[in-house]
């Protein structure tokens, strides 16, 4: 007897560990099925962490609403231990979750509150029957359920199926707790009831609970008919304002929308809109007025006025025009993008002259990691300006750019009205990012919903969905940026000035990484300057060796990586000072990833060496012909797409045309088979840039003639042998120069785009200008 004695004593002082959610608004008891939503991170995590072991969990309520972020200061120590039915995800990142109470229990122990809240409990279980009772808790239970009929009956909030329930449990711990769970009152006297450990209190406390209710809704009933005889059906709004505050002053209810109307009149006021916007405005707030502080369509009619009184209307930046200044703060920010700083610059120029200006929409078009979206930040800063950002990526609804109607459940304003608000004045530089890889499908095409935003001469009257009136956008500086402007519409692409960011050169590269990259990510990693050395030749080969890219977010990947290595070495080793050499980078980063073509060898006849333009810069390619004996056949190898086949093509048809001049059989293309192959045959190759490469080559192999292996070209022929200007041209030129080619074969049309290539790349090479065919073979040629 005393060993089962001290085994139930061990089992009640039993502590045990549950993730603990704190609620608002809610109160859950034992024996009752509740859903809630949840949309905090650290009750998620605690939501998770339960589904992923018993699906148990403690729950308590929060002792004031208001409170944001709750500890355990915040919520009351007696709560309920419930189990999860179900979860659902609703709008946005938030859960909406079924559970059933449990039994109650108390927080004895507080383990954690920094990724979700945890502690142990004391669970308070109750095993108690009805004939167990006395009989003065039997009187006082049959009390408590003739009072809760009464209530249903008055109040008419709990249907008669739902009192069934609650009253027919064998269990009077249950009939309890049910009924308290069904009682519309506050949390605070439900809590009451849960923390009522002692059974008989708890009875009497629920009865006094119902009984005042119960009092109030006769009072209120008798209110009514005392409103309604003294007033005529001519004063019938003033009847019900008089209710309402009637019922107000007798439930102790604070909420007075006459009030909150007059707070939002006098703001309305303040801002000194339009006539017609205040109007409509004035006669959202009037409806509002006569409704109740709590129905659903007076928190849509809240929302929307809240919104509109928000907005920046009249609030806007002091511009900074101090172009020294901002031409300063670019130059700290990035090194080269000169073209970029020049526009910027030109803009606030001309607001400091002119005092006025339509925003222009600038849209920076270059590779992934030249660092488009950081120079929109540096135009903010540099200009004095709020900076917004929204990203366009994977956008497929016309509701992000536009909003929701008001119509619509949950509705609420676009992204642009949104993020125009957050940052509080009316000129931001609003970044729209990646405005390449929007989409389009049912729900609408937000690339035309773009088109008014980004429009000058329109964006000064763009009307939201949710608003429906005007908001004056005009004076935002809208940045757009892109890898490519081929997937933007076109009427889209109009609306913009398209501003070239370019791939940087090694140079440059090296550059960046010594004022920029090397001193970030060593004081991200925790290191000192003195810890980590990196030569400039190492710099080199890492940028050479192990990135291939315009940009420079592989290098800075790259970068961290060798501060990596050398913290775990400060760490284990005692020296305190490592540098990073063209030796030790394979000790570091292990083996080269990357090649590039030198070129190296003798002439060959039927090789010729052409430049490409990729999403990563410039490249060398090798193109290989042979002719064999055979029906007159054309074979292409290599991956080549549509564009390039047709040039060599075009290329065969040229050569056919002048073959008497260049001293060709003239039915060769009838004896012998032409094969025309690009290495790296898995890589696919397309674009108008190699025609006159191809077309040297063949003549080469049918000549028998070597080509220079120094000299390098780039350029589309026409059928008539006219060699046509292409792009890329910086990319390709030092793509050229990094593979040792001493001579560039270029277009005539793209001397314009030599001026762009560094100084120190052009003073190595020699640019010879072409206009058709038979100036690349003088060239090329060895003779």
């Amino acid at each position: 007897m005393r060993e089962t004695e001290e085994r139930n004593e061990e089992q009640e002082e039993r502590k045990d560990l549950f993730p603990c959610i704190p609620l608002r608004g809610v109160s859950i008891f034992p024996n009752t099925v509740v859903h809630f939503d949840i949309g905090r991170e650290k009750s998620i995590r605690a939501l998770e962490k339960a589904m992923a072991t018993d699906k148990l969990m403690f729950v308590s309520t929060q002792k004031e609403e208001g409170v944001l972020i709750p500890t355990f200061e915040d919520i009351y120590a007696i709560g309920c231990i419930v189990k999860i039915k179900q979860m659902l995800k609703i709008q946005g990142d938030a859960v909406r979750v079924l559970v059933e109470g449990v039994c109650r229990a108390e927080v004895i122990e507080r383990i954690t509150e920094e990724s979700y809240m945890s502690c142990t409990v004391k669970k308070i279980e109750e095993h108690i029957d009805m004939n167990s009772l006395p009989v003065e808790d039997k009187a006082a239970m049959r009390i408590l359920t003739e009072s809760f009929i009464e209530y249903a009956a008055l109040t008419g909030q709990v249907t008669d199926e739902v009192v069934d329930k609650a009253v027919s449990s064998e269990m009077p711990a249950v009939v309890v707790d049910k009924i308290t769970s069904e009682l519309m009152i506050s949390c605070s006297k439900k809590q009451r009831v849960l923390e009522t450990l002692d059974f008989s209190e708890r009875i009497r406390v629920l009865t006094g609970i119902i009984a005042e209710e119960n009092e109030i809704a006769v009072i209120e009933k008798e209110l009514s008919q005392k409103v309604k005889e003294s007033i005529d059906n001519n004063q019938k709004e003033y009847f019900l304002r008089e209710k309402m505050k009637a019922i107000q002053e007798e439930l102790g209810v604070n909420e007075d929308a006459g009030i909150e109307a007059a707070d939002w009149l006098k703001a309305l006021e303040e801002l000194h809109l339009d006539e017609k916007v205040e109007a409509k405005i004035k006669k959202e707030i009037d409806k509002f007025s006569k409704m109740m502080p709590s129905s659903a369509e007076a928190t849509v009619i809240r929302n929307y006025v809240e919104t509109i009184l928000a907005l920046p209307w009249n609030e806007s930046s002091k511009v900074n025009v101090n172009l020294k200044k901002a031409e300063k703060i670019l130059n700290e920010d990035h090194y080269g993008l000169d073209k970029v700083k020049e526009r910027v610059l030109e803009y606030l120029a001309v607001i400091h002259l002119s005092k006025a200006i339509k925003g222009p929409i600038l849209c920076l078009v270059g590779p992934p990691g030249v660092g488009k979206t950081s120079i929109a930040k540096s135009i903010a800063r540099a200009s004095g300006r709020e900076f917004v950002r929204m990203s366009l990526g994977g956008v497929r609804d016309e509701a992000e750019i536009r909003g929701h109607r008001r119509t619509y459940i949950g509705a609420i304003p676009g992204r642009v009205v949104s993020c125009i608000k957050d940052a509080g004045t009316n000129n931001p530089v609003f970044l729209f990012d990646e405005v390449d890889k929007i989409g389009a499908d049912f729900k609408g095409d937000p690339a035309s919903a773009l088109l008014e935003v980004l429009d000058p001469e329109q964006n000064n009257t763009f009307t939201d969905h949710f608003l429906e009136i005007p908001f004056d956008l005009s004076k935002v500086m809208f940045i757009t940026t892109a890898n490519s402007t081929d997937t933007i519409p076109r009427p889209l692409l109009d609306r913009m000035e398209i501003v070239e960011v370019p791939g940087y050169t090694e140079e440059e590269k090296v550059k960046i990484s010594q004022r920029y990259l090397i001193p970030k990510k060593t004081k991200e990693h925790g290191l000192k300057k003195e810890n980590i050395k990196i030569s400039e030749k190492a710099l080199h080969d890492l940028i050479n060796y192990y990135t291939r890219e315009s940009g420079v977010r592989n290098l800075e990947r790259e970068i961290a990586n060798l501060c990596r290595k050398v913290a775990r070495k400060i760490v284990t080793n005692k020296a305190k000072s490592y540098t990073i050499t063209p030796g030790n980078l394979e000790k570091y980063l292990g083996k080269k990833r990357y090649h590039y073509d030198i070129v190296e060898g003798e002439n060959q006849v039927g090789v010729t060496t052409g430049l490409a333009w990729t999403i990563v810069g410039g490249d060398t390619l090798q193109i290989e012909t042979t002719a064999v004996a055979g029906s007159g056949k054309l074979v292409l190898t290599g991956q080549l797409g549509d564009v390039m086949q047709e040039s060599a093509k075009a290329g065969i048809s040229y050569i056919r045309s002048v073959a008497d001049k260049l001293n060709i059989e003239e039915d060769f293309y009838k004896k012998y088979d032409l094969h025309v192959h690009i290495p790296e045959g898995a890589v696919p190759k397309d674009g108008p840039s190699a025609g006159v490469t191809m077309c040297t080559a063949v003549i080469s192999t049918l000549t028998n003639t070597p080509v220079r292996r120094d000299v390098a070209m780039t350029g589309e022929i026409t059928l008539r042998g006219k060699v046509l200007p292409v792009g890329g041209i910086r990319e390709k030129v030092l793509a050229a120069h990094r593979a040792g080619i001493k001579k560039v074969l270029l277009p005539r049309e793209n001397e314009r785009d030599i001026s762009e290539i560094p100084n120190a790349v052009r003073k190595q090479l020699e640019f010879v200008l072409i206009d058709d065919v038979s100036k690349a073979l003088e060239e090329a040629m060895v003779k």
